[in-house]
């Protein structure tokens, strides 16, 4: 979707901040500590995928979500998802206390603290196999789709319509678009070379150039 998330190529924002990440704070405040550890325990419940969690921050208002720090984006979408797969109520949200019985389907997927180490060390691979011949391979040319879809997507903003050289295939991997509707589907993925001039117009440093992987269903060939 075209959300506020999507800043790439927009203009009046200020300058990025030139701070190394070695220098940053890897966090601000106490309590988000705890918004990435209830995150990824209700991650471990199985409800979503990461591509769903990240729509759900997407889909927040704008004004909110540029108005939100880092964490407060992902509490923000964790308290959608939690409402709009039944785990809490409205009322439970709110008061921070629940009511009822817990589904036990969901108990038996509870991560416990001496189990996080060895979950986070193991991750989740992103790759899936496709019967699909790839469509494109190095040094092919092809312009990304000028598409504006209301759901989720890993094409930015700024790339779309762009003319681009494919640089690398990966092979196949999850798309997330159809991930985050709770469908895992394999597609190829390609990491696509854009010249500056192509990006940024004739000001451009004439040996520029950046670098985007992009899903097969993002692309479409030069006719």
């Amino acid at each position: 979707m075209n959300g506020p998330h999507d800043l790439g190529g927009a203009h009046g924002l200020g300058p990025i901040d030139p701070e190394p990440e070695s220098a940053e704070q890897v966090f601000h405040e106490e309590w988000e500590k705890r918004a990435l550890a209830v995150t990824l325990a209700m991650g471990a419940l199985g409800q979503w995928s990461i591509d769903t969690s990240r729509y759900a921050r997407e889909r927040q208002h704008p004004v909110d979500y540029l108005r939100n720090t880092y964490y407060e984006n992902w509490m923000a979408g964790l308290e959608t998802l939690l409402l709009e797969k039944g785990i809490v109520t409205p009322e439970e949200l709110a008061t921070g206390r629940a009511k009822g019985k817990a589904d036990p389907a969901l108990l038996d997927r509870v991560l416990k603290a001496e189990n996080v180490p060895a979950v986070l060390a193991k991750g989740a691979p992103a790759d899936m196999v496709t019967q699909d011949a790839p469509q494109f391979g190095p040094g092919d040319r092809v312009r990304v789709r000028n598409f504006h879809p209301r759901g989720h997507t890993r094409a930015p903003r700024y790339i779309r319509g762009h003319i681009g050289t494919i640089h690398e295939h990966y092979g196949s991997h999850i798309l997330p678009d159809r991930s985050a509707d709770g469908e895992k589907a394999g597609v190829h993925l390609y990491n696509v070379r854009f010249e500056g001039a192509e990006i940024w117009g004739p000001d451009a440093p004439s040996r520029e150039a950046i670098y985007i992987d992009l899903w097969e269903s993002y692309l479409e060939e030069l006719g």
